[in-house]
């Protein structure tokens, strides 16, 4: 998270039992309130992978009282959704159920198992089938200047009046920190960009980041080209290829244009929740184990 900690006022915490590492919470301070760090996607709790229920409950119970003694009195936390995890590990829900977390926000995740199958509708068939005709052409590239200058800035600034949550500078950063995890995929017509798509890459799962294109995408096809062929040759190997979430007004809304696209490539939609935490309950997690 280094590539913008300026950004943030880092509040990370480290669980160690026997001077063992074995959980830890990325987080942030901001107006006296503690965020499962607002600089990561999703965050929560990370374990070892071989934690047992009761270290997983006694780290939790230990980040809640260090906070409480810290002087701190909520935890906005947003938990890694499920699909995530290299393995099974959701004993975070249970103890959120005893301490009365309240559920603030749930946004909507698009996601395609590959178990599942892939199967892609009509209209994204035939916007693959346009860009064929046309002779777009796929390039996975080494830089992000095309794809940020030409269409992800533009784009952004015209249809919803923002930036990308990464600046050009940063992207290019942090991909020298990751270079096997972040990959850039342009889409070419006579030469010239024409649409985009920036994708973080973990063990199990693709993840698009930003994607783009420009005024002429549904006649070329060129977004339906490019995510076809990511999905079946590209990360076919993998678990899952996650769309990330389509949602809008703090997860109240949500965009159904974008959300139908991403359902045409066979996606289905996964939960993201939200929650905030009275730290003081921390007590009620004494009652568990009997």
């Amino acid at each position: 998270m280094d590539y913008h900690k300026e950004h943030f006022e880092d509040y990370s915490l480290m669980v160690y039992k026997n001077e063992q590492l074995i959980a830890l919470l990325p987080a942030n301070k901001k107006d006296s309130k503690i965020y499962s760090h607002q600089g990561l996607s999703y965050g929560g709790v990370v374990f070892i992978k071989d934690i047992k229920f009761k270290d997983s409950l006694e780290s939790f119970k230990s980040i809640l009282e260090f906070l409480k003694e810290s002087g701190y009195q909520t935890l906005y936390i947003n938990p890694i959704p499920h699909f995530y995890n290299t393995q099974i590990s959701e004993e975070i829900f249970y103890l959120f159920s005893i301490l009365k977390a309240k559920l603030i926000q749930r946004d909507t995740l698009s996601v395609i198992r590959y178990s599942d199958g892939i199967s892609l509708s009509k209209s994204r068939k035939e916007g693959v089938s346009r860009a064929q005709k046309q002779g777009l052409e796929i390039k996975e590239v080494a830089g992000f200047d095309e794809f940020w200058n030409d269409l992800l800035i533009p784009n952004l600034k015209l249809k919803h009046k923002t930036k990308p949550v990464h600046s050009l500078q940063e992207i290019t950063k942090l991909k020298s920190h990751f270079p096997d995890n972040i990959r850039q995929f342009n889409v070419y017509y006579n030469n010239e960009i024409v649409a985009g798509t920036t994708i973080f890459e973990s063990a199990g799962v693709a993840h698009t980041q930003y994607i783009s294109g420009n005024e002429n995408n549904n006649k070329l096809g060129s977004l339906d080209f490019l995510h076809a062929h990511l999905i079946s040759s590209v990360f076919n190997e993998k678990i899952f290829f996650d769309f990330g979430s389509s949602n809008m007004n703090n997860g109240l809304e949500v965009n159904y244009g974008l959300l139908f696209w991403k359902e045409g490539f066979g996606a289905r939609t996964v939960s993201q929740d939200f929650y905030v935490i009275d730290v003081k309950k921390y007590e009620l997690l004494n009652t568990i184990l009997q």
